[in-house]
């Protein structure tokens, strides 16, 4: 029996079956599928993963994007213009780095996804990096509160437990 955490059109997790490491988890932000490629996740690694992240939330942690001038979709776009390009300053590597979030493993690694975060509230900004799906090129974006998000990735971890 599957369990559904969250709002999909936010972020959601739904985790199914599962044998001695492996379990079906299903990730949804902005109303998109992100596991599409993989949703097998090693429950070990991608549960410590999942707890960082909240734990990282919980503590106040995230920072306003950093072009303050620019929506979200232009700021994903800037911050990922030269990424992994021959011509990307140390700078520009370490500032992508600051930003990017969802990085749990081989079930969210055909995504590129930021986190920013203003006071109680936070944007994630995300796009497929290879095929499928068909937008590829299409940004995402989600908005919802720290602690909803942070509650669902417990929540999330607290499955996963019961999984072990």
């Amino acid at each position: 029996m599957a369990v559904l955490l969250g709002d999909k059109h936010r972020f959601a997790a739904e985790v199914g079956e599962w044998d001695d490491t492996l379990c079906r988890v299903d990730l949804w932000a902005a109303g998109q599928w992100l596991t599409c490629d993989d949703n097998m996740a090693f429950v070990k690694q991608f549960r410590l993963a999942v707890l960082n992240t909240a734990e990282w939330l919980r503590s106040g942690q995230g920072s306003p994007p950093p072009f303050t001038d620019l929506p979200p979709v232009a700021t994903h776009r800037r911050l990922t213009l030269r990424a992994g390009d021959d011509d990307e300053t140390e700078a520009e590597h370490e500032l992508r780095g600051r930003f990017q979030a969802l990085t749990w493993g081989p079930t969210t690694d055909n995504v590129t996804a930021y986190l920013f975060r203003d006071g109680d509230c936070l944007t994630i900004t995300l796009q497929f990096w290879r095929e499928p799906p068909e937008q590829a090129a299409e940004i995402f974006v989600a908005e919802i509160p720290v602690a909803e998000f942070a509650e669902t990735l417990e929540d999330l971890v607290a499955v996963l437990d019961g999984v072990r």
